[in-house]
């Protein structure tokens, strides 16, 4: 096997590759251009989200017999084309499914007892109480939707907070076990306090939280996205934080990122209803970075060698 690396990882990746005996070699730096030039040279592709993998790329990647992606989801390859090439793919939803469910966690106990907008208060010289009093997640119902390896993550984590219940929609049926009961739509918008979202990036999902899906909950909700950001349209987010229907909001990731998840502001534009979101003070943003840890990317690596070892060695 004679691969090609495109984006940095953890160093036991071409090391265990190596141990096959597969070639690798290490391009940081090319155009996406000059990649598809010669990766009709290559039996494999590791890659991150440097670049998106499409049909035109793929056609010019007639010997590629597998991609690794280091990361939880594959929006950045065209799925059905590399299929039908019979492409095995190989992502690593595994490798950072702790790591997201850690830092959905984090962020919710974070909005919950308001650390973000004391730690900056006390820091300036502000000591208010009463103004910073929390609420508890005992007795809250979690709602999550999306089930698969990370929202199971977070379920597992919410065990030993007396919360409730969690309940959990997926398109997918038989997805509910010990941590998280399956229900179905409307019975997850009659019953969540916090609403978690653990989707991929599909057709789907593009757009889905938006003003009427919002609405359609009996309670005022907490809202928690490490998933996507175009899942969420971020105006409606936003009226519906000023409304009160939304109690507060914790932002790993957001619509307007691009697909590389590098350099959003690279342009120096920051549209209005992002405006909102960084002076809000119910509001956590972190940049991408919830399935972003040390661990994980040794996990990821791994996750990844170990697929393709299966497959074909």
């Amino acid at each position: 096997m004679k691969v090609l690396h495109v984006d940095r990882n953890h160093p036991l990746l071409i090391a265990q590759f190596a141990e096959l005996g597969f070639q690798n070699d290490e391009d940081y730096t090319s155009s996406k251009q000059d990649i598809e030039k010669k990766i009709h040279q290559y039996d494999g592709l590791i890659i991150r989200s440097r670049f998106s993998i499409d049909s035109e790329f793929l056609n010019k990647a007639d010997t590629l017999k597998f991609i690794g992606r280091l990361g939880a989801g594959l929006e950045n390859i065209d799925v059905r084309h590399a299929e039908a090439n019979g492409i095995f793919l190989a992502g690593a939803p595994e490798g950072n499914r702790n790591a997201v469910g850690e830092h959905t966690l984090g962020m919710l106990l974070s909005l919950f007892n308001n650390l973000n907008k004391a730690d900056r208060e006390v820091r300036s010289g502000k000591w208010d109480r009463e103004g910073n009093r929390g609420v508890e997640l005992e007795g809250k119902t979690v709602g999550i939707i999306g089930y698969g390896n990370m929202g199971k993550a977070f379920a597992k984590k919410l065990r030993g907070f007396d919360v409730d219940q969690v309940i959990c929609y997926d398109i997918k049926g038989g997805v509910g076990d010990e941590n998280a009961r399956q229900v179905g739509i409307m019975e997850l918008q009659n019953r969540t306090d916090v609403l978690s979202l653990h989707v991929p990036q599909t057709d789907n999902t593009i757009g889905m939280i938006d003003t009427e899906f919002i609405n359609a909950f009996r309670n005022p909700l907490w809202l928690l996205n490490t998933a996507r950001g175009k899942c969420l349209i971020t105006e409606n987010l936003v009226a519906a934080l000023k409304s009160g229907k939304i109690l507060g909001a914790g932002l790993d990731v957001l619509e307007y990122e691009k697909s590389s998840f590098e350099n959003m502001f690279a342009d120096g534009k920051l549209p209005e209803a992002f405006e909102y979101l960084i002076k809000a003070e119910n509001v956590m943003l972190s940049p991408h970075v919830a399935g972003w840890t040390v661990e994980s990317l040794e996990k990821l690596a791994q996750t990844i060698v170990n697929k393709v070892k299966a497959e074909f060695c």
